[in-house]
């Protein structure tokens, strides 16, 4: 059955998108603050030799340069003032996510309300701060080892840090703006503006390479229909549901009795959404970020981590999956979706599961449920993250979108789109009770006036 707003979108006219005036500035405000964005990316650090910067960022691209610049929209590339991204800010909310629901006190606060949620915020910027000067400080030293810097010393090491702190902190306040008084999760937003914007550069490399004949006619027609039958299939998972159904019993309310009602408890079949495939990532790419950092320094055992666990190896592609799964079972249960509070709710609600005692049999039950669709969720996730590495490893066919990015683009689009619907279909009830409203009062007061004969 499809929902109110899916019907909404069905008899969608520009005429009702015309008079959404609201909608019309929340959008005018979310492009110009995306707009502001990729503008720093533009502005250089200060210090930094523009020359020998390219040369730097080719070694640097199968570590943390190219896991950044996916998010940065080329801003480490090119050094501006946003190279951080805000990466930062997600890796500190991830993490303070996690420990709220493992750490008692912050248990304790997330449950207080809105206070509680503004100090465990409080804590999350704490935390990117922190994050963000840690990246900081490893990117002025890797810029000072790859001879980027026309001077290196601690001034060049304190102006990098301080621009590039600061550049994360405007873009988590942008984000919150863009929240508040734009369209849509404003984070989510910065990300996609991010990796949409290098996507036609990278379609312009590949279709030069196949009129250049480096690429044969066929592959690039198949890549083509491959990302497209990618971009289908995760639409078609994340928009994927298991329904329980939900029985309200009986009730009484002074002297009325309501009859019992009957609901679905949606279990998606991907609920941890693209964390465990950035968290994986992440983890996998630390050996060689530290190789960076340490200009290519290293010893015999990072030298022998780097030969078996180097993007495209053979044990890069199982440990890969593996985390992939772990972290998706992980952050499931203990931040997306709790079973046991979700029982507690249902218990305190009056609601069961036909044939299943309210309480600890309701989270057996609904993890049983869960386990089981996570074995398709953490599989489907697994599979999107590994096919693009297969295809530029294995097959030795340039495919320059990342498993991670396809997902935060189809999932921003979803997400973007859900809310511009929501938006037309509140404006179009507050119409529908203006008009009800304006009826009432002329049926209460005076009879409606008679039109004057038309003129012949």
């Amino acid at each position: 059955m499809a929902s109110a707003a899916e019907q909404m979108a069905a008899n969608f006219s520009w005429g009702t998108f015309g008079k959404a005036t609201e909608l019309r500035q929340r959008i005018w405000f979310t492009i110009g603050l995306l707009i502001i964005y990729r503008l720093g990316t533009y502005i250089p650090v200060p210090g930094i030799d523009g020359a020998a910067l390219r040369n730097f960022m080719d070694q640097a691209q199968s570590g943390i340069g190219g896991m950044l610049s996916m998010f940065t929209g080329g801003a480490l590339g090119r050094m501006g003032v946003f190279a951080l991204g805000i990466m930062p800010y997600i890796s500190a909310s991830i993490i303070v996510q996690l420990l709220a629901s493992m750490v008692p006190m912050l248990e304790q606060m997330k449950k207080e309300g809105e206070q509680g949620r503004k100090k465990i915020n409080q804590y999350t910027r704490y935390a990117t701060v922190l994050l963000a000067f840690f990246q900081a400080y490893g990117l002025a030293v890797s810029l000072e080892h790859g001879g980027l810097a026309h001077e290196t010393g601690l001034f060049f090491r304190a102006s990098v840090i301080i621009t590039l702190v600061g550049g994360t902190m405007f873009l988590m306040w942008l984000g919150e703006q863009i929240t508040a008084r734009g369209i849509g999760n404003g984070i989510s937003l910065i990300i996609f503006v991010g990796i949409v914007a290098e996507i036609p550069g990278h379609m312009a490399q590949f279709f030069a390479q196949g009129r250049s004949g480096a690429i044969s006619t066929p592959v690039v027609l198949g890549v083509i229909v491959m990302v497209v039958a990618i971009i289908g299939f995760v639409v078609f998972m994340e928009r994927a549901l298991r329904k329980i159904h939900i029985q309200y019993p009986r009730r009484q309310v002074g002297m009325k009795i309501y009859d019992g009602q009957s609901s679905h408890l949606p279990i998606k079949v991907n609920p941890a959404g693209v964390i465990p495939a950035i968290f994986s990532s992440s983890l996998l790419l630390l050996p060689i970020t530290l190789s960076t950092f340490s200009g290519n320094q290293t010893g015999p055992v990072m030298s022998t981590i780097l030969a078996y666990f180097g993007p495209g190896q053979p044990l890069y592609m199982v440990f890969f999956a593996a985390m992939i799964v772990f972290f998706t079972y992980f952050y499931t249960h203990n931040v997306a979706f709790k079973t046991e509070d979700v029982a507690d709710n249902l218990k305190n609600q009056g609601g069961y599961i036909p044939g299943i005692r309210p309480g600890k049999r309701t989270e057996d039950y609904l993890n049983y449920v869960v386990n089981r669709v996570l074995v398709l969720g953490s599989a489907y996730l697994a599979l999107v993250c590994l096919l693009p590495e297969i295809i530029r490893h294995q097959l030795s066919i340039p495919f320059y979108f990342g498993g991670t990015s396809v997902l935060i683009v189809v999932s921003v689009v979803m997400d973007t789109i859900n809310q511009v619907q929501s938006h037309l279909l509140a404006h179009q009830y507050e119409g529908l009770i203006e008009k009800s409203q304006l009826r009432g009062k002329r049926k209460a007061g005076e009879a409606r006036p008679k039109k004057a004969p038309a003129r012949r």
